[in-house]
C-alpha cells in the first residue's frame, strides 16, 4: 500500500502543466530521434545533460524518461519503412516489417508496433513499480565487498556478451576505467594528468559521453555518406483489423515477459529478447508460411520485447545503481550531475524524486500512443531530412552542450579527442557501452574496492563478503570460462547423448 501511495503521489506531481510539457517535449524528441537511423536516445539525452542542468531535477528527469521510451517506439518507425533499423533492437522489426510495408500493410505494421509498445510498456511499469523496492531492501543489507563484486560482474557482462568479441569488449572498458581514473584520487595524488590544471577534477561524464556518441557517431556517418536517400514507403493513417488484432494480442504479452527480465540483466539489453521472441513467434504461429513474408507477429512480438526491456533497465539503475545499457548509464550520470546517487538509498533521500520519474513513465506511454498512431505519416516524413544538416546540427548543439558544463574551451579540444575515440571504436568494432560504464562504475567500484580492503586491513579476502559475493564471484568465472566450458564439456555430452 506505501508503494501504491507513493506512486498516485508521483501522478501528482506529474499531472501539472509544466511537468506535463516537459513529458511531451521528452516523448516527441525521443519519437523524432528513434525515427532517424543513427541518432538513439543515448545521445539525445548525453545532448541534452548540460540543457537540463538549470532545470528542476524531476523535469529533466520526466523529459529524459519520455525521451527513453520515446526512442524504442521511433526505432520501429525506420525499421519498417526504411528497413534500416534507428536502433539496434528494431533490427529483428524490420524482418518482418518491412516485408509487411512493401506488401501495402505498412499502416498495420505500424500500428501493432505502437500499440504492442504501449501494452508493452505499461505492463513492464507496473512490473517496476511491484519489483524495485524489494530489490531496494536487498540491496540495503549489501556490504561494500558485495557492491564491489556487483561491479565487477557489470565490468565482465557487459565486456564478454556484447560487440564481435570480448577481446574488443575489454579494451573498450579499458578505455573508460582509464578515463575515469584520470584526475585526483582520494589519497591526493594526480593520475595522468600530464600537469594539465584543467584535468586536475577529472574529465566530466557528460563531455564524454557526448563526445563518444555524438561527435564519433557525426564523424562516422560523414565517413560513411551517401548521397542517395534511403526509399520511404508511403504510409495511411495506422489501424488494425479484427484479424490482426487477434493474431496479435498474445505475442504483445509474450514479448512482454522475454523483455522485462533481460533489461534488468547487465548487458541483457533488448536485442537477445527481441530475438528470442520473433523465434517464439514463429514456432508458435498458425501462419508460419507467412514469416520472411510479412508476419504481423514478427512485429508486434519484437516490439514489445524491446519496450519491456527499456522499463526493466530502469530497476537495476534505480535500485543499485547499476546502468545495464548506454541510455541508462547516461541517466545514471546525470543524476550525478545533480549530486544525487542511484543506490538502496535513493528511494529514502529521493523518495519524490523516483516515484515522480516512474509515474512519468506511465504518462509518457500513453502520450506516445496518442503521438504515433495519428503522426505516424508526419515522423515518416523525418526521414528526408539531408544528413549533412542533420549531423551538422548536432556537431553545434554537442560543441555548445560541452563548453557549458565548465565554460573552458579546453573542453572543445577534449571533446573532439573523444569524438575521435568514438570514430576509431566504430571503424574497429569496439561496443560503447563498456567504455561508459568503465568511465561511470571506474570510480566507484575504486572506492568500493578501498572500502573493503580497509575493513580487512589490506588483505585481500576482504574483496569477499557474504554469499552474495560468492555467488557473484561463481557467476563471473561461468561467464569468463563459458566459451571453454562450451568447447570441453557441453560439446562431448551433448556427442555422447546424440550416439547413444
Amino acid at each position: 500500500m506505501d508503494n501504491f501511495a507513493n506512486l498516485l503521489d508521483g501522478f501528482a506531481h506529474v499531472l501539472t502543466p509544466m511537468n506535463l510539457l516537459f513529458a511531451l517535449i521528452g516523448v516527441t524528441i525521443g519519437t523524432a530521434v528513434g525515427v532517424l537511423p543513427g541518432i538513439g536516445p543515448a545521445m539525445t539525452v548525453a545532448l541534452l545533460l548540460p540543457v537540463t542542468y538549470g532545470m528542476e531535477p524531476a523535469q529533466a528527469f520526466i523529459m529524459f524518461a519520455g525521451i527513453f521510451y520515446g526512442g524504442m517506439y521511433g526505432g520501429s518507425t525506420t525499421s519498417i519503412l526504411l528497413n534500416t533499423p534507428g536502433e539496434s533492437s528494431s533490427v529483428v522489426t524490420a524482418i518482418e516489417g518491412n516485408k509487411m510495408a512493401k506488401a501495402g500493410r505498412a499502416a498495420q505494421a505500424l500500428a501493432t508496433a505502437a500499440i504492442g509498445s504501449f501494452v508493452a510498456g505499461t505492463i513492464a511499469t507496473v512490473l517496476l513499480v511491484v519489483v524495485t523496492p524489494p530489490v531496494v531492501q536487498f540491496a540495503i543489507s549489501l556490504g561494500a565487498p558485495d557492491f564491489f563484486a556487483l561491479m565487477l560482474l557489470a565490468f565482465v557482462s557487459v565486456t564478454a556478451v556484447l560487440g564481435a568479441s570480448r577481446v574488443r569488449g575489454f579494451a573498450s572498458l579499458l578505455l573508460g576505467l582509464v578515463i575515469g581514473v584520470i584526475g585526483i584520487d582520494q589519497s591526493g595524488q594526480q593520475r595522468l594528468t600530464f600537469g594539465l590544471p584543467q584535468l586536475a577534477d577529472g574529465i566530466d561524464v557528460v563531455v564524454v559521453a557526448v563526445g563518444i556518441f555524438a561527435v564519433g557517431e557525426a564523424l562516422w556517418i560523414a565517413a560513411h555518406l551517401r548521397r542517395k536517400s534511403g526509399e520511404v514507403i508511403p504510409v495511411g493513417q495506422p489501424w488494425m483489423g479484427r484479424q490482426d488484432w487477434k493474431r496479435s494480442w498474445k505475442p504483445w504479452l509474450r514479448g512482454t515477459a522475454f523483455g522485462f527480465p533481460f533489461g534488468a540483466v547487465p548487458a541483457g539489453g533488448a536485442e537477445i529478447p527481441t530475438f528470442l521472441s520473433y523465434v517464439t513467434e514463429k514456432k508458435l504461429s498458425k501462419h508460419p508460411e507467412e514469416f520472411g513474408r510479412g508476419a504481423i507477429e514478427g512485429v508486434a512480438g519484437p516490439e514489445a520485447a524491446n519496450n519491456a526491456s527499456a522499463a526493466g533497465t530502469l530497476v537495476p539503475m534505480l535500485a543499485i545503481g547499476l546502468p545495464t545499457n548506454a541510455t541508462a548509464a547516461v541517466m545514471l550520470a546525470a543524476f550525478e550531475g545533480y549530486g544525487i546517487q542511484p543506490g538502496p538509498l535513493l528511494f529514502t533521500r529521493e523518495s519524490s524524486l523516483v516515484w515522480t520519474l516512474i509515474a512519468s513513465l506511465f504518462v509518457g506511454n500513453l502520450l506516445l500512443l496518442v503521438l504515433n498512431l495519428p503522426l505516424a505519416p508526419a515522423w515518416a516524413k523525418l526521414l528526408r531530412i539531408p544528413r549533412p544538416y542533420l549531423y551538422a546540427g548536432i556537431l553545434f548543439f554537442a560543441s555548445m552542450g560541452a563548453y557549458a558544463v565548465n565554460a573552458q574551451p579546453f573542453d572543445l579540444y577534449l571533446l573532439l579527442a573523444l569524438g575521435l575515440l568514438g570514430f576509431g571504436m566504430r571503424r574497429f568494432g569496439l561496443p560503447i557501452l563498456p567504455l561508459i560504464v568503465g568511465v561511470i562504475l571506474g570510480p566507484r567500484a575504486e572506492l568500493q574496492g578501498r572500502r573493503s580492503l580497509q575493513l580487512s586491513g589490506g588483505e585481500l579476502h576482504g574483496l569477499i563478503g557474504g554469499w552474495v559475493s560468492w555467488l557473484i564471484y561463481a557467476t563471473i568465472a561461468v561467464v569468463l570460462l563459458w566459451p571453454l566450458i562450451g568447447r570441453f564439456v557441453v560439446r562431448p555430452l551433448r556427442g555422447r547423448l546424440v550416439t547413444a
